[in-house]
């Protein structure tokens, strides 16, 4: 009876072995961890972010390159930090646009890239910007504009 009961407390331990492996790899890949330094930070300052997120994503063509570190005010203007995957080279002359999913999803940041020869470095700053287009202004402009307009050609 002793050989059987240590092969099933053999078994017992190289399942809880697995098991602890299997639940440190989920928890990495799921919660989005990752272990080293895979990504470098870049500054881009905007007017107004018009509810841009921390972990919002950042585009280039449409592939996610990235997310919102940051979002915080200085000196009037909000300053947001990006944190850009390595394998990713941006251009000294990209530009970084606030964009809207759909009509009223969530903001992320969309990366024109540009055609310089030199590129960004680690801690850097994108130096074109182009703040979020204010739906609610534009609705208001259009509804209160065409109002005014029929009652000045009565």
């Amino acid at each position: 009876m002793e050989p059987e009961r240590k092969r099933l407390e053999f078994g017992v331990g190289l399942f809880l072995i697995i098991g602890v492996f299997c639940l440190g790899y989920l928890s990495f890949s799921l919660g989005n961890l990752s272990i080293g330094n895979s990504r470098y930070e870049l500054v881009a300052a905007f007017p107004t972010v018009s509810g841009l997120k921390n972990k919002a994503q950042v585009t280039m063509a449409g592939v996610g390159i990235g997310e919102v570190k940051s979002v915080r005010l200085k000196d009037s203007h909000a300053e947001v930090t990006l944190s850009i995957n390595k394998n990713v080279k941006l251009e000294e002359d990209s530009i970084a646009s606030i964009k809207t999913m759909g009509i009223i999803g969530d903001k992320y940041v969309s990366i024109t890239p540009g055609a310089s020869e030199s590129y960004i470095q680690n801690g850097g700053t994108i130096r074109e910007t182009q703040p979020p287009i204010d739906i609610e202004s534009l609705i208001s402009k259009f509804v209160f504009g065409s109002m005014e307009t029929k009652k000045s050609g009565e």
